[in-house]
């Protein structure tokens, strides 16, 4: 039997699914090049803000992440949340902090109006 892989193996394993160079990984979760190559690596440990942070912007299920158990993408990977992160992820931080305010808004509005999710 098969040992089971390491969070450190899927997180690798994640980047190569989605056919993204170490680079891009880590400009996508805006850290270093070399923080990201070493959350590759065997026994670095992995925080639960990095655990978020790349299950967010890449719509990875959590508990695989963590565990291994489930999909990667789980059943079904909400494809519009993906488009946000990876676009979000691209723009400059100025532009970042103004979707963020305009995100606040809405939220405001929708509770507001009544409007249901």
């Amino acid at each position: 039997m098969k040992p089971d892989k390491s969070i450190n193996e899927r997180i690798l394993e994640v980047r190569k699914s989605l056919c993204l160079s170490q680079l891009e990984f880590s400009k996508r979760l805006n850290m270093s090049r070399t923080y990201q190559c070493a959350l590759e690596g065997k026994g670095q440990k992995v925080n639960d803000r990095i655990i978020t942070l790349i299950c967010m912007t890449f719509g990875v299920d959590e508990a695989w992440l963590r565990t291994g158990d489930g999909d990667m993408f789980g059943k079904t990977p909400d494809l519009r949340r993906q488009k946000i992160m990876r676009d979000f992820g691209k723009l400059d931080v100025f532009l970042q902090d103004y979707i963020l305010k305009q995100v606040d808004m809405l939220l405001e509005f929708q509770e507001i109006n009544g409007i249901r999710r």
